[in-house]
């Protein structure tokens, strides 16, 4: 089962740095580690619909005559509403919404592993080695895979039978 430190430590052996054994080490990697793990694979996560990540939720009104976004969600991808701030602000009572949110790492599928640990060896480079050559070289990988991992989610299977619907059926 993959871990935080797991995917740290990819991210540092990736800048040939020694893997960590603790996020709570006194080490500059592990320091960084503890501090740029969340927001960076935060970020990543919400930057992209990945499917990995995708979740729908019904909300209800609360007393404010508001819809309240989950504390999890990352990025609301459809909603009927309008959102600002945490809240969605629509005429309905009840409304269900398509969102990104926070996932566990050891949900995480291989090929946004590489994906992360790529981006986190980024944040890592320049406060471990300040060798932009090593960062420009990590940014270009980063970039492939990136394409490669959007195209891999893109195309897992889903469901595209159109059913039973009558504009077919009179076509055939």
């Amino acid at each position: 089962m993959l871990t935080k430190i797991d995917l740290c430590s990819f991210a540092l052996l990736k800048l040939g740095e020694e893997p960590i054994q603790s996020l709570t080490d006194n080490s500059a990697s592990a320091q960084l580690s503890r501090t740029l793990f969340d927001p960076v694979v935060e970020a990543l996560i919400a930057s992209h619909p990945w499917r990995f990540a995708q979740k729908k939720f019904e909300l209800t009104k609360t007393a404010d005559d508001e819809f309240l976004i989950p504390s999890e969600v990352l990025r609301v991808l459809k909603c009927p509403g309008e959102v600002i701030g945490n809240t969605i602000i629509s005429s309905s009572d009840v409304i269900s919404i398509s969102a990104i949110v926070r996932t566990l790492v050891e949900y995480f599928p291989s090929y946004f592993v590489s994906l992360a640990a790529t981006k986190l060896a980024m944040e890592f480079c320049i406060p471990l080695l300040g060798d932009q050559n090593v960062f420009r070289m990590l940014a270009a990988l980063y970039e492939s895979e990136l394409r490669a991992a959007k195209f891999i989610d893109s195309t897992i299977s889903v469901n595209t039978d159109i059913g039973d619907f009558s504009l077919v059926s009179a076509r055939f």
